[in-house]
């Protein structure tokens, strides 16, 4: 079961065993929820812009319930994602609409590619991309915020209609990703969630939390791991402190934390340096490191079979 957090927000319906979550849909109403971003844009100074779209903007679009049935697939594909193909694709999310990049995409999984590499080569690079396009001034705020919100209808699309396997009968392990406090950036934590609910995890993903939410969250709930993204400069010492009192607040006495992103990939050597368990280049790699952090414990035999 997978299940997405948003300051102010309900908690979102969960997933059950084979059963994806509920996703957003394309709709008018997400369209005219993104015009308002632009006209916002012009009204007010580019910090009131930034707090709106991070703050209200995409936690409601993220939280949006899908409309109507989607088509499920069950066959999917084993193959990696071409390094040109992905090259090509980066910078489409400011050019084109959600739905033709689905179509881009859906063209991709019927050549042989699998879901993860989707989501780890193709669309993580694009969100990456576009972080260095608004970095280099070539385009605003709100043109980012807009691709990012395509790659994410794109990915819960797919996800959708791609629903991984049916889970194997072992004691779930349990997972929670959030962007460090204060770190605006959710798309990181989002797909990294998406990548260990496919393997049978039971996720949850905090958006934009505070510290006090994510510790109290930890200290609610019986969770094996935490991930933590890293995206925005941040202090050690912030950093290590937070980490420190996951770890007193946590109902797992063996909790382990693994931390990700820009700037931790910049110095690998923050992982020991904050008192983390580990770090991964990518989704994929976060989740080898998981699984091999926290063994798979198998349920217990039925009574009488």
């Amino acid at each position: 079961m997978a299940t997405v957090l948003g300051a102010g927000a309900a908690k979102r319906a969960g997933r059950g065993e084979g059963a994806p979550r509920a996703k957003d849909g394309r709709n008018a109403a997400s369209g005219r929820t993104m015009a308002k971003a632009r006209d916002s844009a012009r009204a007010f100074p580019p910090a009131a812009v930034d707090a709106l779209i991070s703050e209200h903007i995409i936690p409601r679009l993220l939280m949006a319930q899908s409309h109507g049935p989607v088509p499920r697939i069950a066959a999917q594909g084993t193959a990696k994602v071409d390094a040109a193909e992905a090259a090509r694709f980066a910078s489409l999310p400011l050019q084109l609409e959600a739905d033709e990049l689905l179509a881009l995409v859906e063209s991709i999984l019927a050549r042989g590619a699998c879901v993860e590499s989707v989501f780890v080569d193709l669309l993580a690079p694009s969100a990456r991309r576009l972080g260095k396009h608004w970095e280099d001034d070539d385009c605003d705020f709100v043109d980012v915020t807009m691709g990012l919100w395509r790659l994410q209808e794109v990915m819960r699309e797919v996800t959708m209609r791609y629903p991984p396997p049916r889970a194997v009968p072992f004691r779930t392990r349990s997972a929670l990703f959030a962007p460090m406090p204060g770190d605006p950036h959710s798309f990181g934590a989002l797909m990294v969630e998406e990548v260990f609910a496919r393997a049978g995890w039971q996720t949850e993903v905090l958006i934009d939390p505070e510290r006090k939410e994510l510790l109290q969250n930890i200290a609610d709930h019986s969770v094996d791991l935490v991930g933590l993204t890293i995206s925005c400069d941040c202090p050690n010492a912030k950093l290590a402190s937070l980490i420190s009192a996951m770890r007193s607040v946590s109902r797992s006495p063996d909790l382990k934390i693994l931390i990700g992103g820009r700037m931790v990939n910049a110095n690998p050597a923050l992982v020991d340096e904050v008192g983390a368990d580990g770090s991964a280049q990518d989704a994929c790699g976060a989740l080898d490191l998981a699984e091999r952090l926290v063994p798979m414990q198998a349920l217990p035999a039925r009574f009488g079979a």
